[in-house]
């Protein structure tokens, strides 16, 4: 049949053949709803037509019956259509192909003939497991507000929900000509804003809007402010020369200070969405078997932003020792006590270069570090400042008056409080009541206890894990312990620590504390004494692959033990085979298994709605080793998709996925609703089971009119599909989307989302077309390297930042 509309011009024409018992019948009803004249400027001209052929058995070639295909030729040839599609087929046929600009491509009314085709011939799995892809200020914080807690900051609940975090209105104090600064904390928040001219002047209404407000403007009212109603943050841009304002820093509940050139959008990204307690790593870290944490050691940050991706592989945070940083001042010299406006541009420069959580901590001159002791004050002021910075951790010694500790405790909004003893008199002993304490002291206002000594004999460090194993025993639910002896004779106690073990690295220039061991001689210690088994780790479906060199490399990096291999999937049973070899430590799989595999007993949560296993895992050791089927790559592509935005940005936002199969799309569907989305809509396949509730597919022209404006399309076509997605990207542009009304500008600009999957060669960029329309686009490359840092966390409890994964992949890998 053949749609005529006679507002139309012929090019613009929709044709549907119908194969009806060998012959080919046209007709031409006029549609109810014609294409809308809006969209025939910028579509195509190139029409697909659609020859559904009839049900054949599963050994008959999918092209339509040559009869057919020659009646429709004869039909369709002199309308030059750029390509005849088989609605059962899994390629285009026949027609060959004008050369076609790249605005030349399929028009929407398209993308619905050969949904169907999509539908009932699923690709290859989109996404393999993982593809590689001056001055001090002296200044006391007297009345300093405290941040109210967040009513979530737990991040992420079990794993699998985005934290619902800080409901309060944002408000953005901005510098000079910085007004640019609101529209792009909105942005990143997914919400509309407006200018205030004061505090006064932002009232319940507000809820749902960023307020911009002048910093001179904001100095009248910021004390008497509705803490309740809203929560104040200083942005304050350190390209300008002057240092922050001290007291509107002090008023406000946080303070982002950011470069205007060049501006690290995700920077802003991971500080909002942790201070408004919608992520929180501590959660996840504090489960982990093992966790690290490496000292930057350096005068001046900068001098190890260079090798920061090398330096941090191994740690779940950095630590920035703020006593050991050198302020130079104008006469040559050096400040003894570095500025607050310098440390925070040295904080400012190490969170724009690592997505690791920051440790921040000042030491004592008695504790090793160069930090007055005779002013608790002066350290309240930086720590409380650590907190406004959004600091995921703030070290707080325990000899500081307990009124400043409980404090910054109470103060301490998304951060978390390390509790830390050190003694360097060689007096203190394990057994001693002295330490049971000192412990009890420290968790009082802490989230984690750190006790550090150091030591005279090897038998120390036995004393030190019957002192470990009693706290465990008797503090069930009590802050985690980190405890270490320093020295050589302490080392054993270094590797014998899980929580926040401090490790040093060849390229520091100085070790934060004697006896420090490195990541990889932590491990090598760890496999000498058999606490680490060598284990085989498979890439399984990734034969001859250049996976493999990368994670050999991350072994290597590591001192890890394993032996890695990529391997064929092999015949049916062969992914058991590998699972009961007694050497087996894990495994990643692609094309993923199917979660019903009888020898896989144990499934996590997302393996089981996503309904595929591309990780295998495998807990416990020896004859009590069990195996757990996992998926990383919903994490892969929810980490892409908060990269440079806030959690909060999509919910209850509609999105959009076309996909050739249910399959392909479920691990999508499960990391849209982690993040809290709304309706999900859906192009060329049907969502089932668990992942159903909530979306609703696509049938027609009418059905993508009635969305507004979806904040994420995600495409998991495969390459030579991939262009289809394009008309659905010029329809829901984001260009031009900016309309002020009453004085409330709506996000528009790159205030949206959208994710190719695609790997492999395609004819088309989407994410061209993405970025010429404004969308703020990914590829693989970015989902596939998230998702080997997931898997890598999963496989060997290891954390290998994704910067690391980006630098050392290389173009081969992705």
């Amino acid at each position: 049949m053949v749609l005529h509309s006679p507002s139309l011009q012929p090019e613009y024409e929709i044709f549907r053949a119908v194969p009806r018992a060998g012959q080919m019948l046209a007709d031409a009803p006029a549609p109810a709803n014609p294409v809308p004249t809006c969209w025939r400027g910028s579509l195509s001209a190139q029409l697909i037509f659609t020859i559904p052929a009839k049900r054949r058995n599963s050994k008959s070639i999918s092209f339509a019956p040559p009869a057919v295909l020659h009646a429709a030729r004869q039909i369709l040839r002199p309308l030059r259509p750029s390509v005849l599609l088989d609605c059962h087929a899994r390629a285009p046929v026949a027609f060959t192909p004008r050369p076609t600009p790249l605005e030349g491509l399929p028009s929407i009314s398209t993308l619905f003939e050969t949904s169907k085709s999509l539908s009932h011939h699923p690709s290859p799995s989109f996404l393999p497991a993982v593809t590689y892809c001056g001055q001090m200020a002296t200044k006391q914080l007297q009345s300093a507000p405290t941040p109210t807690r967040p009513k979530s900051t737990n991040g992420v609940i079990n794993g699998t929900k985005a934290g619902t975090g800080d409901a309060r209105i944002v408000v953005i104090v901005y510098g000079q000509e910085q007004e640019k600064i609101v529209s792009i904390f909105a942005d990143v928040l997914g919400k509309p804003y407006r200018l205030a001219s004061s505090f006064s002047a932002v009232g319940s209404e507000d809820h749902g809007t960023v307020i911009g407000i002048a910093a001179n403007d904001a100095k009248g009212d910021i004390l008497t402010r509705n803490k309740m109603l809203m929560v104040a943050i200083n942005a304050h841009c350190v390209n300008l020369g002057m240092p922050p304002d001290v007291d509107l820093s002090a008023a406000c509940d946080y303070e982002f200070l950011y470069t205007e050139a060049p501006f690290f959008r995700r920077d802003l990204s991971r500080f909002i969405a942790f201070t408004l307690g919608q992520i929180s790593h501590h959660e996840a870290l504090i489960t982990k078997p093992r966790t690290y944490f490496i000292s930057t050691t350096f005068p001046d940050v900068r001098t190890a932003l260079s090798n920061l991706d090398i330096l941090s592989v191994g740690s779940d945070a950095v630590e920035i020792r703020v006593d050991l940083l050198r302020e130079p001042l104008p006469d040559g010299s050096f400040s003894s006590v570095p500025s607050l406006s310098y440390v925070g541009e040295q904080v400012m420069l190490l969170r724009q270069r690592t997505e690791l959580p920051i440790i921040f901590t000042t030491r004592c001159t008695r504790e090793n570090g160069r930090f007055p002791m005779d002013n608790p004050d002066l350290y309240y002021q930086y720590l409380y400042r650590a907190i406004q910075w959004g600091c995921e951790y703030i070290d707080v010694e325990i000899w500081l008056p307990e009124d400043i500790r409980r404090r910054l405790f109470e103060q301490r909004g998304s951060s978390r409080i390390i509790s830390a003893f050190h003694d360097f008199s060689g007096t203190f002993k394990w057994p001693s009541p002295q330490a049971q304490t000192i412990f009890a002291e420290s968790r009082k206002y802490g989230d984690i206890v750190k006790m550090i000594t150091i030591i005279n004999s090897m038998s120390e460090n036995y004393e030190l894990e019957y002192f470990r194993s009693q706290i465990k025993a008797n503090n069930p639910d009590g802050p985690p312990l980190s405890a270490v002896n320093m020295g050589q004779l302490g080392q054993l106690s270094r590797a014998l620590n899980t929580v926040f073990s401090p490790i040093t690295h060849p390229l520091l220039p100085i070790v934060a504390a004697p006896g420090q061991m490195s990541a990889a001689e932590i491990n090598e210690a760890l496999s000498t004494m058999g606490q680490l088994p060598k284990k085989d780790i498979y890439a399984i479906g990734f034969k001859s692959s250049p996976q493999a060199a990368f994670f050999e490399k991350c072994f290597n990096e590591l001192g890890l033990p394993h032996n890695f291999a990529s391997v064929d999937r092999g015949i049916k049973g062969s992914v058991e085979a590998f699972c009961n070899q007694p050497s087996f430590g894990g495994a990643y799989l692609n094309p993923p298994l199917s979660a019903s595999q009888s020898y896989i007993p144990m499934l996590s949560d997302a393996a089981r709605t996503i309904g595929t296993i591309d990780t295998i895992v495998v807990r416990g050791e020896g004859a009590s080793s069990y195996l757990v089927g996992d998926n990383a790559t919903w994490k892969g592509i929810r980490a892409t998709l908060t990269r440079d935005f806030a959690p909060s940005a999509y919910k209850d936002r509609a999105a959009i996925i076309i996909s050739s199969s249910g399959d392909d799309a479920a691990a999508i569907i499960f990391a849209l609703r982690s993040l809290n989305i709304g309706k999900i809509y859906t192009v060329g396949f049907k969502a089932h089971f668990a992942l159903a509730s909530g979306v609703e597919p696509f049938t027609s022209i009418e059905s993508v009119q009635r969305v507004d404006h979806p904040f994420a399309i995600i495409s998991a076509l495969p390459p030579e599909k991939s262009h289809l997605v394009q008309p659905l990207l010029r329809h829901f542009s984001t260009n031009g989307r900016t309309i002020p009304r009453n004085g409330v500008t709506g996000i528009g600009g790159k205030g949206k989302v959208f994710v190719d999957l695609a790997n492999g060669p395609r004819k088309w960029d989407p994410l061209a077309v993405a970025e010429q329309s404004g969308w703020t686009a990914y590829g693989v490359a970015d989902t596939s390297a998230f998702t080997t840092v997931e898997t890598l966390r999963l496989l060997v409890g290891q954390n290998v930042p994704y910067s690391f994964v980006r630098l050392a992949s290389g173009r081969g890998l992705y």
